[in-house]
């Protein structure tokens, strides 16, 4: 996507997810894709929040139509980060205010667990993320 066609949709978790993302995901597929995408959010492009399906989720073999096989769950942690961070779907900002954000409100205020703790990939969000250490707050 180039900077011409506008914000890159994100859902609101996947700032969580990012922040500790070292490889391990769904696929082989995902798994690559997965780490292009943080390759180019680290770009800091702009981005739009949205609890739909995003372009992290176009490789995700839980992918169904416009949703999600977890669809319920999935939502629940957006809904969670929005308010959080005391964002709404639809707010457009550079990915790296969002990411800071959510370092802020939710990472270093040690609420992840409370939001997404029972995700399959919780054991691996453990100790400071990336947002940290990339972030200055």
């Amino acid at each position: 996507m180039s900077p011409s066609e506008g914000p890159i949709p994100i859902r609101p978790h996947h700032g969580m997810c990012l922040a500790y993302y070292v490889g391990h995901g769904y696929s082989a597929g995902f798994n690559w894709h997965m780490g292009r995408m943080l390759e180019r959010f680290l770009q800091n492009p702009a981005v739009r929040l949205t609890a739909a399906r995003d372009e992290i989720c176009s490789a995700c073999p839980n992918a169904r139509g416009e949703g999600c096989v977890t669809d319920e769950k999935v939502k629940r942690y957006d809904r969670a980060v929005l308010a959080a961070c005391g964002l709404e779907e639809g707010t457009e900002l550079s990915f790296l205010d969002f990411a800071r954000q959510v370092e802020e409100h939710i990472l270093s205020a040690g609420l992840r667990e409370e939001i997404c703790g029972d995700c399959q990939w919780t054991g691996l969000c453990h100790g400071p993320g990336r947002w940290k250490e990339k972030l200055t707050l």
